[in-house]
């Protein structure tokens, strides 16, 4: 019984860590695309005025499929508002957060995230 009780202790307290990841908090809104050692590709939608759960990103590249408004709601209450042409391309560092649409448009993007560094990097390929 000791070590059932142990496993489920482990696994709850894992669960916020597993809850993080965007395509787990809002599988309705994030698509793989593709993923391996290197990166994880992600297709996001939503509508205006949906908002997202919090999430985190390792370092990422977005690209804006079509024009969209949103505000990302940052840990320490920080708030970043931001508004995309299609075509657009940002870079930005790992990162938890809230997203929202604010827009009157809906939001297509396609995220690469970063899964390698450093020497890793040349082990990368297009396969």
């Amino acid at each position: 019984m000791r070590t059932h009780g142990l496993t489920l202790a482990v696994l709850v307290f894992a669960l916020p860590v597993f809850a993080a990841d965007p395509v787990v908090t809002d599988g309705d809104k994030y698509k793989v695309l593709l993923e391996n050692d290197c990166v994880r590709v992600l297709e996001y939608r939503d509508e205006p005025g949906q908002i997202t759960q919090e999430h985190q990103h390792p370092a990422f590249v977005l690209y804006a499929l079509a024009p969209f408004e949103r505000v990302i709601h940052l840990p320490g209450g920080k708030v970043i508002n931001r508004s995309f042409a299609a075509g657009d391309v940002i870079w930005s560092p790992a990162q938890t957060h809230t997203g929202e649409n604010t827009g009157s448009t809906p939001t297509h993007a396609v995220i690469v995230e970063s899964k390698a560094s450093g020497s890793r990097l040349s082990q990368c390929s297009n396969e």
